[in-house]
């Protein structure tokens, strides 16, 4: 009883797949009036995007929570010297906005560490505020960056 059942639907499989197959061999068309997305102008950007420092307690939080939770290690950045920008908007005008930065993390094991990182415009959560991407050196476990945060500059 049960493989007439199963053999029945496929059957009935083969026959809608040959009817819809069937029915796609129609001759394209262009798109009329109400398929076109014409009140959809594409991603405005302003430029809008916060300066290096801004972005310096979101990376000391993120970093710990990465290094506590996924690593198991007691490692913390606890302060920044040398921030500064090394580009901002560096491809094309129509591209998403970023500034890139990089910096000196001192962290609790007492090493100073290269990080670089940018500011992302609508990069947050969902597209909504600004996100930060960053990446130090050395301490890029899961070769996200590799090699040496280089993938993190612009």
């Amino acid at each position: 009883m049960r493989a007439s059942t199963s053999l029945k639907s496929l059957r009935l499989a083969a026959v809608l797949g040959l009817m819809f197959g069937a029915l796609s061999l129609g001759e394209a068309r262009a798109a009329n009036p109400l398929e076109l997305n014409f009140w959809l102008s594409g991603p405005r950007y302003d430029g809008n995007v916060a300066d290096c420092e801004k972005a310096l307690p979101t990376i000391a939080n993120q970093f710990w929570e990465k290094e506590s939770s996924f690593w198991n290690s007691p490692l913390k950045i606890e302060g920044f010297s040398a921030v500064h920008e090394t580009a901002f908007r560096p491809w094309a005008s129509d591209n998403i906005p970023r500034r890139y930065c990089t910096g000196e993390a001192m962290l609790n094991d007492g090493k100073m560490r290269r990080v670089h990182f940018s500011i992302v415009e609508d990069g947050g959560f969902a597209g909504y505020g600004q996100g930060v991407e960053w990446c130090v050196v050395g301490l890029d476990r899961n070769w996200a960056y590799n090699p040496a945060c280089r993938a993190a500059k612009p």
